[in-house]
């Protein structure tokens, strides 16, 4: 092949570039394409994490793991393979296991990115946010908003698990880390003489909407900090006695505004019915999912996925997401919508007919 000499426009181009990278700065026509993509291109990827895998794994750490200052917390942090090792679930969440043994305490702290835990498996523990103790127990979803002091104690004589949620992927990028350990006198929050003041506080009335927050409201944490299971599948239970749909989505919101719990962050509850099989839909920001009742499959992006109690899986954004169980099932949910409704850039499709399965996810 002849290779015909260069020109002295292609030169003195090529000169041009070497003198743009010598200063920093990149041309943009070059790069237009890496950058404004037609749809959104994560670099998660869709995965799970099973609950078979990670309980022998966080019972170990228990044994080998003290939870003490400097340690902080017994977590194990779900690692997305799309993002280059960085411990996130997708570019804007993380989700986790945390595990807490017989008798100990995690010591107090607070930081910028916000926070929720769902509970898994166990009694006898409460998480205390800012001065109020609030009992967990399975099913339930606790809050710790941004810079609440919040710590855990274990006052049984049995082990908790329970999944986190947090922002931190965001804040970071955001440049707004804030973390503070608590000064005491002790490592922890003094424990109040009565326990989920917020939840007397707040008597049963607006705890959750059918289906999801609409639009952007205002971005403030909920007043109420701990949601019972109890309330929630009573919740549900309604629903689907005056529905036929095939999934049942309900959505936590502050009863005080009736937007998402979190500025951050939305969390809701999904029934799938037994023999149910939704429609696939594509929504733009993450979502990462705990399966918390019964079996079931997602299909995410034709890739299928069979989970049971304690697994966690994520769908990156615009992912086409459908699911379906054989039993009755209950998935917990949380994702970023609050902050692309907030910005205008939040987006639905809903696709036809079901996804063609190119094949079944093996979990490590």
């Amino acid at each position: 092949m002849t290779v015909l000499p260069a020109t002295e426009a292609d030169l003195a181009l090529e000169a041009l570039y070497r003198d743009l990278a010598a200063v920093d700065l990149r041309p943009l026509w070059t790069i237009t394409e890496q950058l404004l993509t037609p749809t959104p291109r994560p670099r998660a990827v869709p995965w799970l994490w099973s609950a078979a895998t990670m309980k022998p794994l966080a019972r170990r750490a228990i044994e080998l793991v003290p939870v003490e200052r400097g340690g902080e917390r017994r977590v194990l942090s779900l690692q997305n393979p799309g993002l280059g090792g960085r411990p996130y679930a997708a570019g804007t969440l993380w989700g986790a296991l945390q595990c807490l043994g017989p008798r100990e305490t995690a010591p107090a702290h607070r930081h910028t990115p916000g926070a929720i835990r769902w509970v898994l498996e166990g009694e006898g523990v409460w998480t205390t946010v800012d001065g109020d103790a609030c009992d967990m127990h399975p099913g339930d979803l606790v809050l710790t908003p941004s810079m609440n002091w919040h710590d855990h104690v274990n006052g049984g004589d049995s082990e908790m698990f329970w999944f986190d949620g947090l922002d931190l992927p965001m804040i970071e990028a955001l440049d707004s880390i804030f973390f503070e350990q608590y000064p005491g006198p002790g490592e922890n929050q003094p424990e109040p003489a009565e326990h989920n003041v917020s939840e007397r506080a707040h008597p049963p009335g607006t705890r959750y909407v059918r289906g999801a927050v609409d639009g952007p409201l205002t971005p403030a944490p909920s007043p109420l900090l701990v949601y019972r299971w109890a309330d929630t599948a009573a919740e549900l239970d309604e629903l689907a006695a005056g529905s036929d749909e095939p999934l049942l989505a309900l959505e936590y919101v502050n009863p005080a505004t009736g937007a998402s719990v979190l500025p951050t962050l939305s969390c809701g509850v999904l029934r799938i019915r037994a023999g149910g099989h939704s429609r696939p839909v594509r929504r733009t920001g993450n979502a990462v999912f705990v399966a918390f009742q019964g079996h079931g499959t997602t299909v995410i992006d034709g890739q299928r996925f069979e989970w049971g109690p304690g697994d966690m899986f994520v769908a990156p954004s615009w992912s086409a997401v459908e699911h379906a169980a054989d039993e009755q099932a209950d998935v917990f949910v949380v994702t970023d919508a609050p902050v692309l409704r907030a910005l205008g850039v939040y987006r639905e499709q809903q696709l036809p007919g079901p996804q063609t399965v190119t094949g079944t996810f093996r979990p490590r």
